[in-house]
C-alpha cells in the first residue's frame, strides 16, 4: 500500500511538473522527442505490467526508460543525417510492446474485477 501512495505522489509532481514548467524544445526536434516519449511510455506499460506479475524489478525499469528513450532518440537521428526513415523502426518496435502490454493489463484488471 504504501509503495502505490509514493507512486500516486511520483505521478502527481511529475504530472503538475509538466504542466507548469515552461520547458521548450525546437520544433526540428520534435522527431526526436517524439520516438524518445514513445520507449519511455513503452518502459512505463512494461513496468506496470511486471508489477501486476510480481516480477518488477527498479534497476530494470530505470536503464529500460532511459536507455529505449536514448536509442530511440538516437536511432531517430542517425536515420534523419542518413536519409533513411529509421525511426520508423522505434515506431513499430515500441508502438507494438506499447500495446501489447496495455492488452495484458487491461486482461489483468477484467479478469480482477469480475472474478471476485
Amino acid at each position: 500500500m504504501f509503495k502505490l501512495v509514493i507512486i500516486l505522489i511520483g505521478l502527481v509532481v511529475g504530472v503538475l511538473l509538466g504542466m507548469y514548467l515552461p520547458v521548450t524544445y525546437s520544433s526540428s526536434y520534435s522527431l526526436y522527442m517524439s520516438v524518445a516519449i514513445l520507449a519511455a511510455l513503452d518502459s512505463v506499460f512494461g513496468a506496470i505490467r511486471s508489477h501486476m506479475e510480481k516480477r518488477f524489478n527498479t534497476a530494470i525499469f530505470v536503464s529500460g526508460f532511459f536507455g529505449n528513450a536514448i536509442l530511440a532518440a538516437f536511432l531517430a537521428y542517425i536515420g534523419d543525417r542518413l536519409g533513411v526513415p529509421l525511426y520508423y523502426a522505434a515506431i513499430f518496435a515500441f508502438g507494438d510492446r506499447l500495446f501489447q502490454n496495455f492488452a495484458i493489463i487491461r486482461r489483468y484488471l477484467i479478469d480482477r474485477f469480475t472474478h471476485k
